[in-house]
């Protein structure tokens, strides 16, 4: 009996060191990976004039790490870039710099960046969610309210906005 009670333990040791390992291994050769290409980018966009791809990969990397002043610089120099084509690449890109000056708590511009996001994609779905937050720290509850509406009118699944709807329904009872 004693023996196998052991084996159970063993065995159920020996699971949970192994998916945490597996874990581990796995977050080891994402950093890893993120680094290389922030590493290259770096290297490639010092020497020489970048892709608005590259400019954008190597800002979004930068909102990653919080760094969100050299992210802005380099999501402008994204929509500057002469190989930019198509309204939804410059949607996305307006989109990423309203994100890092909202991380930079200038929410202001942040609105205008996503207007301008909006203006070019309309059913930008990631973009209205970001508009509809940046509202709310401006307590601006209404206007928050109606772009998780839209939010949810372009796409009915939308966790986010469903869950922010519903909050913010409730608090607009409140105050009325």
């Amino acid at each position: 009996m004693d023996s196998n009670l052991l084996i159970v333990y063993l065995s159920v040791l020996l699971a949970i060191l192994g998916s945490t390992s597996w874990f581990v291994v796995r977050q080891i050769l994402k950093t890893r990976k993120l680094e290389m290409s922030l590493e290259r980018l770096e290297n490639k966009l010092t020497i020489e004039k970048g892709t608005a791809q590259e400019y954008y990969e190597l800002g979004s990397i930068y909102l990653d790490k919080k760094l969100y002043s050299q992210a802005i610089v380099l999501f402008q120099k994204a929509l500057k870039a002469k190989d930019l084509e198509g309204e939804e690449n410059q949607a996305v890109i307006y989109n990423a710099l309203g994100f890092a000056h909202f991380g930079q708590e200038q929410y202001d511009i942040a609105i205008r960046q996503y207007k301008e996001a909006l203006k070019l994609q309309p059913e930008y779905v990631t973009c209205l969610n970001n508009l509809g937050h940046a509202y709310e720290r401006k307590k601006l509850t209404a206007q928050a309210l109606e772009m998780y509406e839209q939010a949810l009118a372009c796409d009915p699944d939308n966790a986010t906005a469903k869950q922010r709807v519903e909050s913010l329904r409730k608090r607009l009872v409140i105050y009325n």
